[in-house]
């Protein structure tokens, strides 16, 4: 059996909490360097967990993955089988009941946090033999969640968001008037449903958007620095050895750049 991965588009009523879902099938072991990506994510293993060295554990088998700021080298056994819902920055909470404060840095059981219905969704996937299936049973319980939910506070974070995806050098007091907030409210809000302050959450994004210029085969270092509103070339590859352990050019001459942020593989 050779590797398989598999990208699933959510449905319409998900797609402003859900980017995308995906599904990874694996007899070979293999090491991959993540970088942090913004993103959390709901993870099931219906095989082998994988191992994160940096942590020094285990993935548990359902595992709740909070934002990260640090690159890491995750392992496999032989036989691995990953089901992944990737949800975008400001939304998992809707769903979990659990600021993602509260998992910064980590990769927590989702067991721990001790949501009834979320376990009995952990107990369908691991009992459903079909992939689409999961995919199927996943979406239900996101909207049946969705629909006991206040979702007031997206009018406020969306915006954010966006402004930060599209220019990620925004100051926090610019974000805080776009979110009609005062800064320390703002930077208390922004923490409880990110999970990690404005100011490094930007960091992140101009980190992820220069790996997608690097992706596209834009190659100019100094460019990339200026686009993405770094202070100096400097600056710019000392975030970038901070989020990948490497430098840019170091980087491109071992990997592949990818951006798991600003690509939509589906």
């Amino acid at each position: 059996m050779t590797d398989e991965l598999t990208f699933y588009k959510p449905c319409k009523q998900l797609q402003p909490y859900v980017r995308y879902y995906w599904v990874l099938k694996s007899r070979n072991r293999f090491t991959t360097l993540t970088f942090p990506i913004g993103c959390p994510q709901i993870i099931f293993h219906k095989k082998s967990p994988l191992f994160i060295p940096e942590l020094n554990k285990f993935q548990s088998p359902f595992t709740i993955s909070g934002q990260v700021n640090f690159p890491a080298h995750v392992c496999s056994a032989k036989d691995t089988e990953m089901v992944v819902t990737v949800f975008h920055p400001h939304t998992i909470k809707t769903f979990i009941n659990v600021s993602p404060s509260s998992f910064y840095n980590l990769e927590i059981s989702g067991y721990d946090i001790e949501n009834k219905s979320l376990n009995e969704l952990a107990s369908q996937i691991f009992d459903c033999d079909d992939t689409t299936r999961c995919i199927q049973t996943i979406e239900h319980w996101l909207c049946s969640t969705l629909r006991d939910k206040s979702v007031s506070h997206l009018n406020r974070i969306d915006p954010v968001i966006k402004n930060i995806l599209a220019a990620p050098s925004t100051s926090v007091t610019e974000l805080a008037d776009i979110a009609c907030l005062g800064r320390k409210q703002f930077e208390r809000i922004f923490n409880h449903y990110i999970g990690m302050n404005p100011k490094e959450y930007t960091r992140i994004v101009r980190f992820q958007k220069s790996l997608w210029l690097l992706q596209n085969r834009q190659n100019d270092h100094i460019d990339i620095a200026y686009t993405n509103g770094y202070a100096d070339q400097a600056h710019y590859i000392r975030d970038f050895k901070t989020f990948s352990g490497y430098t840019p050019q170091k980087l491109i001459s071992k990997y592949r750049p990818y951006s798991d942020l600003f690509t939509i593989p589906i």
